[in-house]
């Protein structure tokens, strides 16, 4: 049997009546407690709508029961919910927030990616309606900041015109004779959402009765994905609250730097370059102190049975940063290995000359396989970090033992 689909004529819809057609158990599903208990609800008629297109399910109540999904099977939608309901009437209830919100975002989809499609020539491939931001895949050349603002500028101000926004029905055909913003191949009547003198595009999703209800268009950012550029945005709601986070970030940063929050990206570029300075003046004095302690730890080292000299320590009171010259100051000298731990970090080091005849890479493997930690290298050189620091003594035993091996 067909679901009839109130929401298609009316999203404003948030509380229905239906029949409970079917009622069966199905899979348990994950949660943070354990797998739930669930059950499929065939209902003849919903204002619940499923995940697809981009936009997810709607969230709240057939009866006592919480809907814990909505599925879209071709005619059919399923409702999941986290317990038993018996056959005949019910009453169902949206959660109202999420619903709208989605109206906001999807919407506002429609309004953006219409600017970037008439106004830029790029036009949107995927569309996903996240939990926080929402994202647009545009296909093109890559939008630059005046492309991005002038997109966003453009939605606005249709937003602010408060134009209708209207449910259209038609053939493939007759929607792209009206000027559909994608064409698609589907038989039978579509259903397209028009928001006045702007777009026309097929969707079976929820949206506002007008743009005014949109509220605002934040565009935030844009990235490379493949061969596309994603857009990160959101609208309504979810911009208010991005802007006043983000207003609040910039007020905070301005007070810690003192400085205007107009001067902010000359004092973060400062701040940066003052960063490098200090950075690279550091690597240049654990250079020289490198050089000190591998000298001294080569005289001071006593050679093995084998023949090798073996300096093996757990830096403290270092830099940790100090670990990876002084081993390689070590590891110049024929026949000399250097495990190096930094305490504090867990930071691991060992390097050896290849006359030592070693293999750092399989005695780090062991090592880690004891007292766990992520790294690699080379059978000369490696470099690891350990999961516990607080291990450092004992993961240096061992490599010393492994090495004597």
């Amino acid at each position: 049997m067909t679901t009839r689909r109130l929401y298609h004529d009316n999203s404003y819809i948030r509380t229905f009546s239906a029949r409970v057609l079917e009622c069966v158990p199905a899979e348990p599903i994950p949660s943070r407690s354990g797998p739930q208990s669930a059950w499929e609800v065939e209902l003849d008629q919903t204002a619940f709508y499923p995940t697809s297109g981009g936009q997810p399910n709607d969230l709240g109540c057939i009866g006592e029961a919480k809907i814990l999904d909505v599925c879209d099977e071709d005619d059919l939608i399923l409702h999941l919910v986290d317990r038993e309901l018996g056959l005949g009437e019910v009453q169902g209830s949206i959660d109202w927030e999420r619903r709208f919100d989605h109206m906001q975002q999807h919407t506002g989809q429609h309004l953006l990616s219409a600017m970037f499609q008439e106004r830029y020539g790029l036009p949107t491939v995927s569309f996903h309606l996240g939990t926080d931001l929402c994202t647009i895949d545009l296909r093109g050349p890559a939008p630059r900041a005046d492309v991005l603002e002038g997109a966003q500028r453009a939605g606005n101000q249709i937003i602010f015109e408060d134009r209708p926004v209207n449910v259209r029905y038609g053939t493939a055909s007759q929607l792209a004779q009206a000027g559909v913003r994608k064409e698609v191949d589907r038989e039978g009547i579509l259903r397209a959402i028009e928001i006045e003198a702007a777009d026309l595009q097929p969707c079976g999703g929820t949206h506002v009765k007008s743009t005014g209800q949109i509220g605002l268009i934040l565009v935030r950012r844009c990235s490379k994905i493949r061969q596309d550029w994603r857009v990160e945005f959101v609208c309504g709601g979810r911009a208010a609250r991005r802007a006043g986070r983000d207003f609040d970030l910039l007020r905070r940063m301005s007070d810690r730097l003192s400085c205007p929050s107009e001067d902010l990206p000359a004092a973060v570029e400062k701040l940066m370059a003052e960063r490098d300075e200090h950075h690279k003046g550091l690597r240049t004095v654990l250079q020289q102190l490198a050089e000190v302690r591998g000298l001294a730890a080569i005289q001071a080292a006593t050679p093995s049975a084998g023949g090798l000299q073996i300096v093996a320590e757990v830096l403290r009171d270092v830099h940790a940063e100090l670990a990876l010259p002084l081993a390689t100051e070590v590891a110049k000298n024929e026949k000399t290995v250097a495990l190096l731990i930094h305490e504090e970090s867990g930071q691991i080091v060992f390097a050896q000359h290849p006359s030592s005849g070693k293999d750092l890479q399989a005695i780090l493997k062991q090592v880690l396989a004891k007292t766990p930690g992520k790294g690699g290298g080379s059978r000369d050189f490696v470099r690891a970090q350990l999961s516990d620091a607080r291990r450092s003594v004992e993961a240096l035993e061992m490599a010393k033992k492994l090495l004597d091996a």
